[in-house]
């Protein structure tokens, strides 16, 4: 998983020149978990990490060049709009 996650890492970061490698990274791995987690709750059966890598990678060439502009009320996400994270 760990390989699975840095190759969408990689992606992003050449998408996002914005983000820092953490920043990407966690956004990687909360896209990946967000949409496992709304499957799940929506009660669709588990199509295993070729699914979630193929949306997660969509999300990421559709809105990876934006994310650096993401301001969310969800705090799971607020601190990846933190200063910190971000390259200048």
């Amino acid at each position: 998983m760990n390989e699975l996650f840095e190759r969408l890492t990689k992606v992003l970061l050449e998408k996002n020149k914005q983000l820092s490698y953490g920043q990407a990274r966690t956004w990687v791995e909360s896209l990946w978990e967000d949409f496992e987690a709304t499957r799940a709750k929506a009660g669709h059966e588990y199509q295993g990490e070729k699914v979630t890598e193929k949306t997660v990678m969509k999300w990421i060439e559709n809105y990876g060049p934006h994310l650096h502009n993401y301001a969310s009320k969800n705090e799971k996400f607020k601190h990846l709009a933190d200063d910190d994270h971000v390259k200048h």
